[in-house]
C-alpha cells in the first residue's frame, strides 16, 4: 500500500512495506527505539556543517548497494591480506564515511551488538536526501552486515559512460526498469564529478566531431577551462548541487548533462519522455525516486546468518 500527498514543494511518501527479504519498518523498534533520531540527528549536524556531505552519503549507498548487495561492504578499511571496496579507483571519492562512524559509535553506546552499520548507511543516506530537499520516504530495516569486501567486485559499478542501452542492461541486472533507472540516476542532481569521468567529452570525442555532439557547446568550453587544473578538478552535477530538485532533468534538456551516462538519457528516445515527464512534474520525480530507493535499499541483503553486525563498521568481527 502506497500512500502520498504533497505539501508545498515536499513529497511525504510512506511505504507500508514488511517483510521484504527479512527487513521491516520496525525491526528496531523495541531493542533499539533511538537508532532512527540517532542517525538522523548524525546527518543532520554533520551537513549543517559541509551540505556537500549530502551528495556523498547518497552516493555511497548507492556504491554499498551495487557490490554485493546491501550490506555496508563499502564501509571496510583494506588489510595487509585483502583490499577492499573503498580502495576502488571507482570509490576513491566516495565522502561521508565519518558520519556513519559518528552514529555508529552513539548508537553502539545505547543498544550494542543490535543495529547494523547496513541500515546506518540507508537510514543516512535517506535522511541526506530530505535534508537536501528531497522526498521524505521510509525504509525497512534489518539488514545484516556482510563479511567479504573485495576490489575486485566494484566491476559491478557503472562506469560513467555507458549509453543507455547499457545502462538499461546493468540497472536489470538488479531488477530495475527503465523508468527506475532514470530515477535513480536523479540522484545526480546532488553532487559533483571529477574531469577524469568526463574529459573525453571535451576533445576529440571521435573521428567527426572534437567535441561531444549532445554536449552544449558553452558549457564544454567552460567545462575545458575547469579541467585545464588536472583530473581531479570537479564540476556540479547541475547549477543547485547541494539541493536535492529536478534540475538534473531540465540541465539534460539543454544538453547540460555532466556525464555521458546523464546526457544519454535525453539524448536516447528509449528514455527522453521519462526525462521529460520529470523535468515537468518534480512530484512525480520525488515519488519515483522513493519506491526506486527503497527497491534499491532491498538488493541482495543479507539476514539471519548470512551476515552480522559488525561493531567496527571498518572491520569484519
Amino acid at each position: 500500500m502506497v500512500m502520498y500527498k504533497v505539501l508545498g514543494v515536499l513529497l511525504i511518501v510512506e511505504f507500508m512495506i514488511f517483510g521484504v527479504k527479512g527487513l521491516s519498518m520496525d525491526y528496531y523498534g523495541m531493542r533499539c527505539p533511538f537508532a532512527e533520531i540517532i542517525v538522523r540527528n548524525t546527518v543532520r549536524i554533520a551537513l549543517q556543517s559541509d551540505p556537500t556531505l549530502a551528495a556523498g552519503l547518497l552516493r555511497m549507498h548507492f556504491h554499498d548497494c551495487f557490490v554485493q548487495g546491501c550490506d555496508a561492504s563499502v564501509l571496510v578499511d583494506s588489510s595487509k591480506d585483502n583490499t577492499a571496496e573503498k580502495d576502488s579507483p571507482a570509490n576513491l571519492s566516495l565522502r561521508g564515511y565519518e558520519i556513519i562512524d559518528s552514529a555508529k559509535k552513539e548508537i553502539e553506546n545505547r543498544c550494542p551488538g543490535v543495529v547494523s552499520c547496513a541500515d546506518i548507511l540507508a537510514m543516512a543516506a535517506r535522511d541526506a536526501v530530505l535534508w537536501a530537499g528531497g522526498p521524505l520516504y521510509n525504509i525497512p530495516k534489518g539488514r545484516k552486515d556482510g563479511t567479504r569486501s573485495k576490489i575486485e567486485d566494484t566491476i559491478a559499478l557503472p562506469p560513467p559512460s555507458l549509453n543507455t542501452t547499457d545502462l538499461i542492461k546493468t540497472f536489470g541486472q538488479h531488477g530495475f526498469n527503465a523508468q527506475e533507472m532514470v530515477a535513480l540516476s536523479g540522484a545526480h542532481t546532488l553532487g559533483v564529478a571529477r574531469c577524469s569521468s568526463f574529459k573525453n567529452r571535451l576533445s576529440k570525442f571521435d573521428s567527426t566531431h572534437d567535441i561531444d555532439p549532445d554536449l552544449d557547446s558553452n558549457m564544454a568550453k567552460s567545462l575545458s577551462q575547469t579541467c585545464s587544473a588536472g583530473d581531479n578538478t570537479e564540476a556540479p552535477f547541475d547549477r543547485s548541487r547541494n539541493s536535492f530538485d529536478n534540475g538534473y532533468y531540465n540541465a539534460l534538456q539543454r544538453k547540460l548533462g555532466l556525464l555521458s551516462s546523464d546526457q544519454t538519457l535525453f539524448a536516447s528516445q528509449r528514455t527522453r519522455n521519462i526525462v521529460n515527464a520529470y523535468a515537468m512534474n518534480q512530484a512525480m520525480f520525488f515519488f519515483d525516486f522513493s519506491q526506486a530507493m527503497v527497491k534499491m535499499g532491498s538488493l541482495d541483503v543479507k539476514e539471519g546468518n548470512n551476515g552480522e553486525v559488525r561493531l567496527d563498521c571498518h572491520r569484519i568481527n
